[in-house]
């Protein structure tokens, strides 16, 4: 697996921290909440088109990748992965449950909300936001047990896949190398599915993103959804 520094190595030279830090408060902060507020309700609240009651639920808990910061719903890597579920006859429904900017404790203090709906596989992609606030990565670590821990109280037969998540080495490369351990720790600790990177062949590469460099353009949500489907497929 590629090194996130890598991915986001250009030219002889990182991004400039400023720009990411940019980027987070514009893409992740206030506005970008109210702009996806709506949409986020509605994928949530509304079944897939054609899928009966006995369907089977997917449920994507995660931050502004998730959500589909910036594209149209239909474009997100959720909804692509709706449609390959469809094209395969497939039993089951996939449910947005992203909010932009979102981090590891927003999404531990609205688990509850999200698990009034039966869940039956569990996609939880949160902690980008943390790693680039530089939030402490034991924090970080917690939170995502704690969510774990309450979907396997709510739903002890649901299949949970953790969605791997690096960052630049701005806040320091033991930081960095610290912050992509922890997705592999928990997915061992607790015997879930990982994907290593959930934005791998995304991240980095200015054609696949939008302008502020960190969400995912149309193109880039296809691949994000391909790298999310290696691992969901084998649970459907």
């Amino acid at each position: 697996m590629k090194q996130f520094r890598s991915n986001f190595y250009m030219g002889g030279k990182y991004f400039v921290t400023g720009m990411l830090i940019m980027a987070l408060m514009a893409g992740c902060g206030n506005n970008e909440e109210k702009a996806n507020d709506t949409s986020n309700q509605k994928r949530e609240q509304v079944p897939a088109a054609g899928k009966t009651e006995k369907a089977k639920t997917i449920v994507f808990y995660g931050n502004s990748l998730t959500a589909g910061y910036g594209v149209d719903p239909s474009e997100s890597f959720p909804s692509i992965i709706q449609e390959k579920i469809d094209s395969l006859q497939l039993p089951y429904k996939v449910i947005n449950a992203g909010v932009s900017g979102e981090t590891t404790a927003g999404g531990k203090s609205r688990i509850d909300w999200i698990l009034r709906q039966p869940v039956n596989v569990f996609v939880l992609e949160l902690g980008g936001n943390d790693g680039l606030r530089g939030i402490p990565i034991a924090e970080t670590s917690k939170n995502l047990q704690a969510i774990i821990n309450r979907v396997r109280e709510k739903y002890p037969e649901a299949k949970i896949i953790l969605a791997g998540m690096q960052v630049p080495p701005n806040m320091g490369r033991n930081y960095a190398t610290r912050f992509r351990a922890v997705f592999e720790q928990l997915a061992a600790k607790n015997n879930v599915a990982l994907i290593p990177f959930l934005l791998e062949n995304v991240g980095g590469v200015a054609s696949l993103n939008q302008g502020d460099g960190i969400h995912p353009n149309p193109q880039g949500h296809r691949i994000v959804a391909q790298n999310v489907w290696n691992v969901l497929q084998g649970m459907l």
